[in-house]
């Protein structure tokens, strides 16, 4: 089925959805009002760009710090290069890890490839949390630091439709 959505009209959506959900109890079709067409050409389009691999699911994000969890740090690690897809596919699957990726290692200064967000409420709580982690799976040999936030500038989900001028917003 195609989309009876105008490119004009998609290109609202993304941005609309992007900023998130309108919380009501029927937020498709309040997007549907802010574009000018009908929920379920909303629902239509969203199905297409799911069967098209542009998202896999539409999901939330929480104000960690407003719910308490003021101590969130970045487990930095130095894993061999042979063993990253294996360490960050474990560590992806660790309770307590909220996100788990490779980075480029950016040599000298820089030695650290895998990156792993731990959030809580209290910084001792974290720090034996992670402390488990390393123990757990064979990593507390490996060079690592433990990186603790100190102050948000900034926390939303990515931006990536067009702005009215054309350019690409990242968030």
């Amino acid at each position: 089925m195609t989309s009876r959505l105008s490119p004009k009209q998609a290109l609202a959506l993304r941005r609309h959805l992007e900023g998130g959900l309108p919380l009501v109890a029927r937020p498709y079709q309040a997007l549907a009002e802010r574009i000018n067409t009908d929920e379920n050409h909303v629902l239509e389009q969203m199905r297409q760009w799911s069967e098209q691999g542009l998202f896999r699911r539409v999901g939330l994000v929480l104000h960690h710090r407003a719910l308490g969890f003021t101590a969130n740090a970045m487990l930095v690690l130095d894993i061999p290069d042979a063993l990253i897809d294996e360490v960050g596919q474990r560590l992806g699957r660790a309770p307590g890890i909220n996100l788990c990726y490779q980075r480029p290692r950016r040599l000298p200064q820089w030695r650290y490839n895998l990156f792993c967000m731990v959030h809580g409420r209290q910084r001792e709580q974290v720090e034996a949390q992670i402390q488990a982690l390393l123990e757990d799976h064979l990593l507390s040999d490996l060079p690592h630091q433990l990186l603790f936030s100190t102050q948000v500038f900034k926390q939303c989900g990515g931006r990536f439709a067009p702005s009215r001028t054309g350019a690409p917003t990242h968030g």
